[in-house]
C-alpha cells in the first residue's frame, strides 16, 4: 500500500511540474510589501492599465526605509523635474492585502493625503498598484540600481 501511495504522490507532482506551459518559465513570486522590500528607487513603467509615458517623460520615486519617507521625481508634461516629498504608510487589509498611502510633504501643519490609496502586489524588482477605489487606475513599477541624472 505504501508504494502504491507513494507512486501517486509522485505521478501527481510530475504532472503539476509538466504543466507548466513554458520550459523555465517561473511564475512571480509576490514578496510580502514591507517597508525593508519597498526600499530603493523604482521607475514607472506603466499606468492606466498598459499606457506608457511619452518619450522624455519620467517618474522615479525613491523610498527611505529607515524613515518612512519617499522622494517623487517626475517630469510628466512640465518645464524640467519636478520633485516631491513625503511620507509613506503601508497598512494590512484582511481582504486585499498590502495597501499604502501617503501625504505630501513632511512637515506636520504643512501636508496633503495622496489622492488614493494603493492595493499593492510585489516581486523583487516590480511593484503593481491598483487604486483602492477605482481599479482601473493600476499604475506599474519597475525596479531600478539608482536615480539616473535627472534632466
Amino acid at each position: 500500500m505504501m508504494k502504491h501511495l507513494k507512486f501517486v504522490l509522485i505521478a501527481v507532482a510530475a504532472m503539476l511540474v509538466a504543466c507548466n506551459d513554458e520550459p523555465g518559465e517561473q511564475p512571480e513570486v509576490l514578496i510580502d510589501v514591507t517597508p525593508n522590500n519597498i526600499a530603493g528607487v523604482w521607475m514607472l513603467d506603466s499606468y492606466d492599465g498598459g499606457a506608457t509615458l511619452a518619450e522624455g517623460s519620467y517618474v522615479y520615486i525613491e523610498f527611505v526605509r529607515s524613515e518612512r519617507t519617499y522622494t517623487l521625481y517626475q517630469n510628466v508634461g512640465s518645464m524640467g523635474v519636478e520633485v516631491k516629498q513625503g511620507r509613506y504608510y503601508i497598512e494590512t487589509d484582511a481582504e486585499l492585502g498590502a495597501v499604502i498611502r501617503g501625504t505630501y510633504g513632511t512637515d506636520e501643519y504643512d501636508y496633503a493625503e495622496w489622492a488614493h490609496r494603493y492595493i499593492v502586489e510585489m516581486t523583487a524588482d516590480t511593484m503593481r498598484w491598483t487604486a483602492k477605489d477605482d481599479r482601473e487606475d493600476v499604475s506599474v513599477y519597475r525596479r531600478i540600481e539608482a536615480l539616473p541624472e535627472l534632466e
